[in-house]
């Protein structure tokens, strides 16, 4: 195995000077796969960066990306991280079972290289020795861009005036997936 490819998950499976590859059969567990691979069977290196961001996010928030739901709204945990970014409230992400006990630099810093790591398009998302870089240091860091996967639950088209189980709902699912023009 090369060293250079020291991601986890996926990027193992390659061969020596292999940076990408297609598979028919996707495997993988879902609320971690990237777009591409999860759609077109397609992964690389930069999947397991994208798994590594929704790994870092849901640290940091103490919630899993998968059945993540909040009060406010009816986004997934990628979709609520983006929002909390672009609002300037990263810091609103953090697990309130932290209390004080956490350095706001510090988190607010990985909230905002874990959206970079999982942005949409594969060719934005830093390789994972850039990401190492990106946590350790304090130089400037790049805008993150909409993630993949950004999704928002359409929970209340589930649910009827006549319904006898309010706690259940269907979740209708809106996937945005932008494109170049």
């Amino acid at each position: 195995m090369n060293p250079k490819i020291s991601d986890f998950g996926m990027a193992r499976s390659f061969g020596g000077n292999e940076t990408e590859a297609k598979t028919r059969r996707v495997v993988g567990t879902y609320g971690y796969m990237s777009p591409e691979y999860a759609i077109d069977g397609l992964f690389s290196i930069k999947s397991d960066v994208f798994s590594f961001g929704v790994l870092v996010l849901e640290i940091v928030s103490g919630k899993r990306n998968r059945g993540f739901s909040h009060s406010d709204s009816n986004l997934n945990l990628l979709g609520h991280a983006w929002t909390l970014y672009k609002e300037g409230r990263s810091i609103d992400l953090v697990d309130s079972s932290i209390g004080d006990s956490f350095y706001l630099a510090e988190v607010t810093r990985s909230i905002h290289v874990a959206l970079l790591c999982v942005q949409q398009n594969v060719e934005d998302r830093p390789n994972m020795s850039s990401v190492v870089l990106m946590l350790g240091n304090e130089g400037v860091l790049a805008q993150a861009k909409q993630p993949g996967f950004f999704m928002e639950r359409d929970v209340l088209a589930g649910q009827s005036s006549t319904s006898t189980n309010p706690a259940s709902s269907t979740n209708d699912v809106t996937i945005t997936m932008p494109e170049g023009r």
